[in-house]
């Protein structure tokens, strides 16, 4: 895996210091403000910004300019980058403006960063926020190219990139530090998200998953694994329905954080983990069926989520769960028509296998009701192609029985700018999944198909406080941005971190 960039936080250099640094200088320019003293005093030679008229540069958001210095100079390049509209600056351009500094890096590894834009103030809560941007924007996932510190294509030994060190020079490296603390650790709950989703099918399965999720033991959750055996006798048929033509074995994680009061009831988040999916014996197309590796982004989130919570150590009670299973085809598989008992109780006519998320999320919602009795519950789950028909890939879908969950994990999502579009739920939709052989099927008509997955799974969660994410448009091969250049994005890890520490820390 890339080594990531290390993050330290400094006072503005004096006038002095400043002119005589080394390495590679970024500097923040305003919308029609040119450079603050501060930057200036990095660049005494006004290297910049004569540059600025002859590239056009106009300090519009997120835009670069960079030059050589001079032979005299002891820098090695300095980079302007735009800030834009000063009033225009909340947490998220802040992120936004640090994923461009990394996307400028090269193979700078001394690097300074001035955060002083003319007419906002140096905070540290920005600063966090630029370095949020500089580790999520750095990540890539190159885990199995061998070739990437050996030959250069010309017959030479290629040095391996050492990570860049970067000094943020803030007017409050004390509270930078302290905020940072928090932030990375949703920084690292989103990057192990992005590597969870990112792994190759035959590495992570349902088993090795679940080992992934037992080491937040690591950081004080506590996580129960169940295995086939237990899930059969607590009556998961269900789930194990998708999971009998794989011959690896299902697993779901059961994970626990415990930082809020004793007698809270805690928050829970649920994920759908399917390996990879086929399609069962309603095989997927070949084309693009590689993807389906990714089928587990709702799982990865939860994971993520988990880590991140444990490692700030919030002050909430949460529990996490995913179902893992693989989808698979063999003699053992699961047929159209069958007909299985759900833990709750309720039976379901299986008529596409391809439809099999919801089949796992189910007993997953059920589980977590009736163990836990949660404030409310949230699901995640790459679940259909038919929000990405209505949403593309911007916008998340979000389904929901409470109007208050639902504009909370709206207003965290413009927050985040993880966004979300709520879609409709009713009776007109929820009869669409009556079976003439069953108490359900799985699959409705042509039309409104996430819409129908969503009623099919608002039937497991009884009159608890319930929204649905369906994330398939944004969490495995998302589209390129500031602050993601990766296939897995690791989408809503910082969305739900965010909804509990606004609503639900004590």
């Amino acid at each position: 895996m890339n080594q990531r960039p290390s993050i330290a936080f400094a006072k503005f250099a004096a006038p002095q210091t400043a002119a005589n640094r080394k390495g590679t200088v970024f500097v923040l320019a305003a919308d029609d403000g040119g450079l603050s003293e501060t930057a200036a005093a990095y660049d005494p030679g006004k290297t910049l910004e004569r540059a600025f008229p002859v590239a056009e540069f106009t300090a519009k958001f997120a835009s670069v300019v960079e030059v050589l210095t001079p032979q005299a100079s002891s820098l090695d390049r300095l980079v302007a980058v735009g800030a834009g509209k000063v009033s225009g600056l909340d947490e998220y351009a802040w992120t936004k403006l640090g994923g461009t500094i990394a996307g400028s890096l090269r193979k700078a590894t001394d690097v300074a960063v001035v955060l002083d834009v003319v007419g906002a103030s140096s905070s540290g809560a920005q600063a966090a926020s630029l370095a949020a941007g500089i580790l999520l924007r750095s990540y890539s996932f190159d885990k199995y190219k061998t070739r990437k510190d050996k030959d250069d294509g010309q017959g030479d030994k290629a040095e391996p990139k050492k990570p860049a060190k970067i000094t943020i020079h803030t007017a409050d490296p004390a509270g930078a530090k302290k905020a940072f603390a928090e932030t990375e650790a949703v920084i690292d709950g989103v990057l192990l998200a992005r590597d969870l989703v990112n792994e190759p099918a035959n590495v992570l399965g349902p088993v090795e998953f679940a080992a992934r999720a037992k080491e937040l033991e690591a950081l004080g959750v506590k996580v129960e694994i169940l295995a086939e055996k237990e899930m059969k006798k607590l009556g998961m048929g269900s789930l194990l329905g998708v999971a009998q033509g794989s011959p690896r074995g299902a697993r779901m994680a059961v994970m626990q954080w415990n930082g809020g009061k004793a007698k809270d009831s805690p928050v829970a988040f649920i994920g759908k983990g399917v390996t990879f999916d086929t399609g069962g014996n309603s095989m997927k197309p070949a084309s693009g069926m590689e993807d389906m590796k990714g089928d587990m982004g709702g799982a990865a989130a939860v994971t993520g989520l988990m880590h991140a919570l444990a490692a700030r150590k919030a002050k909430a009670n949460v529990v996490g769960i995913i179902g893992l299973v693989e989808n698979a085809v063999d003699g053992h598989a699961q047929r159209p028509g069958d007909i299985v008992t759900s833990m709750s109780g309720q039976t379901i006519e299986v008529l596409n296998t391809d439809a099999e998320g919801r089949l796992v999320l189910a007993d997953a919602l059920w589980y977590c009701n009736d163990r836990f009795q949660p404030k409310f519950m949230v699901n995640l789950a790459t679940l259909t192609g038919a929000i990405m028909v209505a949403l593309g890939q911007h916008y998340a879908g979000l389904f929901s029985n409470n109007d208050e969950l639902a504009e909370r994990l709206a207003t965290a999502g413009q927050s985040t700018q993880e966004r979300l579009w709520r879609m409709p739920l009713g009776p007109e939709y929820d009869k669409l999944i009556d079976s003439k052989n069953a108490d359900m099927k799985n699959i409705g008509g042509r039309y409104g198909g996430a819409i129908i997955a969503a009623q099919f799974l608002q039937r497991f969660v009884k009159d608890t406080p319930w929204a649905h994410l369906d994330i398939a448009g944004t969490a495995m091969g998302a589209l390129s941005n500031e602050i993601n250049q990766s296939w897995g994005s690791g989408f809503g890890v910082r969305l739900l971190d965010r909804l509990v520490r606004d609503h639900y820390e004590s």
